[in-house]
């Protein structure tokens, strides 16, 4: 973030600079007021009128220019960290595997938040705030009363604004994530409104997201209110000692002290000298959102790998987990523990056990979607963390037990929308997909769909059925060749002609090298793996070349049990 934000500086300093001479051209009214006041009026003089005029005009009409350069600068500045920060926002939250689904979600948005921030009304007065002295010290040249008077203003409405923030900083921290909360809730209950409508929990979900509303809503009338008080407070302070300084103006002329004009230029200059205060009281909310979001996302740009590693020779298929642990997403409980087995280049592994045992979590630690807590998975000897996220991510295919479509065509989501980086033409990531394609049986069914493998695919896989996803899926899994194939239930939603076809290209590949390691409970799928290691509460309770029985699958005492 500081690194953006110095990017950001040479508009930050021109906004600073437009910034001192747009108050001094603010002074150009109250100087108009007692020049008339004192000279036109007294002598009825047309022509300095006129003049006087003129120069009034030429002084707004400069002040007007450069307000304008300044606010287009600010809207630089939300360009010029977008540019600067969305890649490596967008980067943290697809690279690091202990972030929840909400953290991710949340993540662009908070950036967005801090973002538009800066070019905010709230970032104006800011900038307008270090040039309030200028009218506190042409309110002591009028007259010292009058300048002190304009000094208590300042500091009544600075410890205003000091008390806006001591009462209203938690209240609205409790609003924005209660909000946040709920908005990620609706945004999954409307993902599978279809499957809500079907499981008849449609008005209980609508209950609850409507509580979570209420109680989002209740907290933000609260900080509101709270933040409302305070405004009110400072607006009646602010129009009370504006009425002040005119009365104290007044007994001043009257003992001529100063002169007529003053007593309306010493209520403008007071005005102009809390102006900002006031201004950044009511956009409280926003630069407290803006803080929040700020903290969010530095602590994310702080948590992400910045280490350049070094470009490994390509991975020949040798797997080797050690002492692996993982964690459930809400560290809540121990999901794998000790977990050890090395697989041999080319060697066909079949991972069985009951549900909850640990199968899915494990394949996932093995394709580098989730974080280990302790212990490593190597490839080649050298562990997931050395190499290249994207290098290794290559040479591995991966089928995750929900298969994870994406918005785009079918040829995109099979060639790992590799269009987008420009690293092979259009006509080889053509002839992949279609390799894959063929590979797992699919290419006869994705030329029959209406547009081929040009044929959109919605959110989720939205507009194919779930054999289909799952088909298109293990394509993808297959495309660019990859030395390591991790499928986790790859045969859920196949039919036999299909599941006859996927086991012939798993063949295929071991034949040619390809270590293949699998998660199923079909018992055919499991017979042609070479070695079957069997979870049991998250340990390996059985590692080799057994048979598998349902007495396997039973829980083993302790003492049998190999790590």
């Amino acid at each position: 973030m500081t690194a953006a934000i110095r990017r950001c500086r040479p508009h930050f300093v021109g906004a600073a600079w437009f910034s001192a001479v747009i108050n001094l051209l603010y002074l150009t009214p109250t100087i108009f007021m007692m020049q008339v006041y004192d000279r036109v009026m007294s002598t009825g003089n047309v022509g300095t009128l006129i003049a006087l005029g003129g120069a009034c005009l030429l002084g707004l009409g400069t002040l007007a220019s450069l307000d304008w350069l300044r606010s287009r600068l600010l809207v630089r500045v939300t360009t010029c960290m977008d540019e600067a920060l969305a890649p490596d926002v967008i980067r943290a939250t697809l690279s690091q595997p202990a972030m929840s689904r909400h953290e991710r979600a949340e993540a662009l948005r908070h950036f967005d938040t801090f973002r538009q921030s800066l070019g905010g009304g709230a970032i104006l007065a800011l900038l307008d705030v270090p040039w309030a002295p200028i009218y506190l010290a042409v309110a002591f040249l009028l007259h010292p009363a009058l300048g002190v008077l304009s000094l208590v203003a300042c500091v009544v409405l600075l410890a205003l604004a000091w008390s806006n923030e001591r009462a209203t900083h938690h209240m609205l921290g409790e609003a924005n994530d209660a909000a946040s909360l709920a908005y990620a809730h609706q945004s999954q209950v409307t993902a599978y409104a279809a499957e809500v409508r079907a499981l008849g929990m449609r008005e209980a979900l609508i209950a609850r997201q409507l509580g979570e509303r209420a109680q989002s809503i209740t907290l933000q009338i609260r900080a509101s209110l709270a933040n409302g008080n305070h405004s009110g407070i400072i607006k009646f302070v602010r129009l009370a000692f504006q009425s002040l300084a005119l009365a104290v103006g007044g007994y001043l002329a009257i003992h001529g002290s100063i002169s007529g004009g003053s007593i309306f230029a010493a209520s403008l200059l007071l005005s102009k000298a809390v102006q900002p205060i006031e201004q950044i009281v009511g956009a409280w909310k926003g630069l407290l959102q803006a803080r929040q979001s700020y903290r969010a996302v530095n602590s994310i740009l702080n948590d992400a790998s910045t280490v350049v590693r070094t470009h490994l020779p390509a991975a020949t298929g040798l797997v080797e987990v050690e002492r692996l642990a993982v964690l459930t997403p809400q560290n809540e409980r121990v999901a794998l523990a000790g977990v050890s087995f090395r697989v041999e280049p080319g060697e066909f592994i079949g991972v069985a056990g009951l549900s909850g045992s640990g199968k899915s979590t494990l394949l996932r630690a093995l394709a580098g979607a989730t974080a280990p807590a302790n212990g490593s998975v190597r490839y080649d000897g050298s562990a997931y963390a050395d190499w290249d996220p994207e290098q290794i991510a290559r040479q591995i295919g991966y089928l995750p037990q929900d298969f994870a479509l994406f918005p785009g065509t079918v040829k995109e989501n099979i060639s790992r929308f590799a269009g987008m980086l420009g690293e092979a033409d259009e006509t080889t990531i053509d002839a992949r997909a279609i390799e894959a394609a063929k590979l797992v049986g699919v290419h006869d069914m994705i030329v029959r769909l209406p547009n081929g493998y040009q044929t959109p695919i919605g959110l989720g896989g939205v507009g194919l059925s779930a054999g289909q996803t799952q088909r298109i899926a293990l394509a993808r899994a297959f495309y660019g060749q990859p030395r390591i194939l991790i499928f986790d239930e790859p045969n859920a939603h196949l039919d036999a002609e299909a599941e006859a076809a996927l086991i012939a290209a798993l063949a295929d590949q071991k034949a040619k090298g390809v270590t293949v390691i699998i998660a199923a409970h079909s018992g055919e799928m499991l017979a042609a793996a070479d070695k079957v290691l069997i979870l049991q509460n998250g340990q390996v309770a059985r590692f080799g070349s057994t048979k598998v029985e349902r007495a396997n699958l039973q829980p083993i005492p302790s003492g049998e049990r190999a790590a």
